[in-house]
């Protein structure tokens, strides 16, 4: 069976809207990078895991919908996708845009993202 990295990078974006975070965990490679404009440069599993816990604390109502996810390479794939939270500590409204590309290894686990928000947030 060949890996489609659409369903990959659906399936891993699939965990995120559920909190999951059992499945995301399982879903990186131990030295996982993660790069977003947002967030900063993030290098291993375990900190990826804990900005992971941490954002979803302060925004744990989050919905995010995928406008387009294709296939970019024979182990990556990009979205673009959209957000809506509300601030746990201030109430204030989170509105986010943007781009990711996930990179996958030959055992289908994450080995990179690469995140781009369209604006500040």
């Amino acid at each position: 069976m060949s890996f489609d990295p659409v369903k990959a990078v659906e399936a891993f974006h699939g965990a995120i809207n559920a909190l999951d975070f059992e499945t995301i965990e399982k879903s990186l490679s131990a030295n996982a990078t993660y790069v977003s404009n947002g967030v900063g440069s993030l290098a291993g599993r375990d900190e990826i895991m804990e900005a992971f816990r941490g954002y979803f604390e302060t925004y744990p109502d989050q919905t995010a919908v995928d406008s387009l996810v294709e296939k970019v390479g024979p182990r990556s794939g990009r979205a673009v996708w959209s957000v809506r939270a509300t601030n746990s500590k201030t109430g204030k409204p989170l509105i986010r845009e943007g781009e990711e590309t996930i990179s996958f290894d030959e055992d289908g686990l994450i080995t990179h993202v690469e995140v781009t928000d369209y604006q500040e947030f």
